[in-house]
């Protein structure tokens, strides 16, 4: 892991790290997934392949959530206690204002998952720019807008941490943090 990132808001932090999002200890880690549930490759099949089948077989037993919409499972074997599986928006398959707004449905409602379950901690990837296409740039300012403004609500987890794949990722995430919280 690379040195982090952060701002607080409201008495919570908002993380950036590189690395490997199925290591960290946090109460929960966000699947970027599809409608079907089905971990494949990319993050989900990184989730798949260290938190074992069980998370995968919550999922074919939910069977089905809706692009901008969040459904929980347990963690397998991984170090946190809840994946919460978040589906965002395959980049072209609607116009441009639509893919916003449900990759920052998505957003909320994992962090929804998240607050019902009173959890204190949550994990999440750079949704819908990995096979999905999503712009990075766009995602990054959507992603964050949100998680900045969940933290405004008391029963926010206390931490939320965006974890990215890669450097350039990361600066991506910098960059947008520095516009929507500058220090």
């Amino acid at each position: 892991m690379t040195p982090k990132h952060e701002r607080t808001v409201r008495g919570g932090t908002l993380e950036l790290v590189e690395g490997d999002i199925t290591l960290l200890d946090t109460d929960a880690v966000v699947n970027p997934a599809n409608s079907a549930l089905a971990l494949g490759g990319g993050v989900a099949g990184a989730i798949r392949r260290r938190g074992g089948p069980s998370i995968q077989a919550e999922c074919d037993r939910i069977g089905h959530c809706p692009e901008g919409g969040a459904v929980i499972t347990t963690a397998g074997s991984l170090p946190a206690r809840f994946v919460i599986h978040a589906v965002g928006p395959v980049w072209g398959n609607q116009d441009p204002a639509e893919s916003d707004r449900l990759l920052a449905s998505a957003c909320r409602e994992a962090l929804a998952r998240a607050s019902e379950k009173s959890l204190g901690s949550i994990a999440l990837p750079s949704i819908s720019t990995g096979i999905f296409g999503f712009p990075i740039e766009r995602a990054a300012r959507i992603l964050l807008s949100e998680a900045a403004r969940h933290l405004e609500s008391p029963d926010s987890p206390r931490r939320v941490v965006f974890c990215l794949f890669g450097k350039e990722s990361l600066e991506t995430y910098r960059v947008a943090l520095d516009e929507i919280l500058p220090r």
